[in-house]
């Protein structure tokens, strides 16, 4: 039995995009299986002082995460994780933009039912996001986005990696994080990011 993981990502976050491709490498190497979970960089700072660019990513980004929330509710991990990675690889890989095209060809590429695109644009699939999100910040604080991840309730924002480790170097990054979360008193580690997403 592998031991489950939690992520919680923003599907339009690259760096949550990243620390999710680490998490598939680490898993084929050490014990540990990814539990799929869905944040939102929307509702997270619907509150805070955004540019405007943030501003029209986030609404845009209401649709993929309605969808993903519907998912988790109405199918298994595996197909969350489908459609994550459908998403992930035109947002991220292919630079396509938002849109209920792009999310109606994710749904097909994760052999999941055309009828969840409707759920894009219903605002009562609000409420399932919004707790899953509540799951991730009471772990980690209202300080942080996304990624998160957790081990037996236990988690941080982040790794922030750029570009996600492979093979084995994968595998020691987990060893690393999961020795840290082991410890009760530890709570943050960071230093300056001088690179931006790299994502091969």
């Amino acid at each position: 039995m592998k031991t489950e993981v939690d992520i919680w990502f923003d599907p339009i976050c690259p760096f949550a995009w990243i620390t999710s491709r680490w998490l598939l490498e680490a898993s084929a190497v050490r014990e540990i299986s990814p539990r799929w979970n869905v944040m939102s960089l929307s509702y997270l700072n619907e509150d805070r002082e955004v540019d405007e660019a943030h501003q029209k990513a986030f609404a845009r980004a209401r649709g993929p995460v309605r969808v993903v929330a519907a998912v988790m509710q109405q199918h298994d991990n595996d197909a969350v994780g489908r459609l994550y990675t459908a998403l992930g690889n035109r947002i991220h890989l292919k630079k396509e933009e938002v849109s209920d095209e792009l999310i109606a060809a994710a749904l097909a590429e994760a052999g999941l039912p055309a009828e969840l695109l409707a759920i894009a644009h219903d605002e009562a699939w609000d409420a399932p996001m919004i707790e899953s999100h509540k799951k991730a910040i009471a772990i980690v604080g209202n300080d942080v986005g996304t990624p998160v991840v957790a081990l037996n309730g236990v988690g941080f924002f982040g790794p922030v990696i750029s570009p996600a480790p492979k093979g084995e170097e994968a595998g020691r990054l987990w060893d690393g994080l999961s020795a840290i979360m082991s410890v009760e008193g530890f709570f943050e580690l960071k230093r300056a990011r001088t690179v931006g997403p790299i994502f091969g």
